[in-house]
């Protein structure tokens, strides 16, 4: 069959269709009470020791902690005391990343909802370096 005749009977499935896949979502909207989040912040990852997952949540509020005293301090030179005590607390979280790869979560294949979880899990670590690194920049000069 051409192209040009497969063109216009894809297009014609996919409005026929249309209907009921906003219906599916509908109904899969209906079950998640408004205003709530997705995910809980901090959750326990199958396929992962317990240890492990405590050593994340740790890493994330130890961050955390250090953006806000990062932001919390006033002065250069406050902020330059702090960053030895900052670099190490990005190098621990890069170790724990690297904890975390796509290649660690190799035995987590056959069960796609601890592997999705661990996925986001490094997710949010990877957005909290990205904060971290932000942090590590000069601070904007006063207007």
């Amino acid at each position: 069959m051409k192209l040009s005749h497969s063109l216009p009977l894809a297009l014609a499935v996919g409005l026929v269709g249309a209907p009921a896949w906003s219906a599916q979502d509908d109904q899969h909207q209906a079950h998640h009470p408004a205003g709530e989040a997705s995910a809980p912040a901090s959750r326990a990852m199958p396929g992962k020791s317990g240890a492990e997952t405590a050593r994340m949540d740790a890493q994330m509020k130890a961050m955390g902690a250090m953006h806000d005293r990062m932001m919390a301090a006033k002065t250069p030179e406050e902020r330059n005391a702090l960053m030895p005590e900052h670099m190490k607390a990005m190098q621990e979280g890069m170790a724990t990343m690297d904890s975390m790869s796509p290649g660690g979560m190799a035995g987590m294949k056959g069960d796609m909802a601890a592997h999705h979880q661990a996925m986001e899990k490094r997710m949010e670590m990877m957005q909290a370096m990205m904060v971290m690194m932000m942090d590590r920049l000069p601070a904007a000069p006063a207007n």
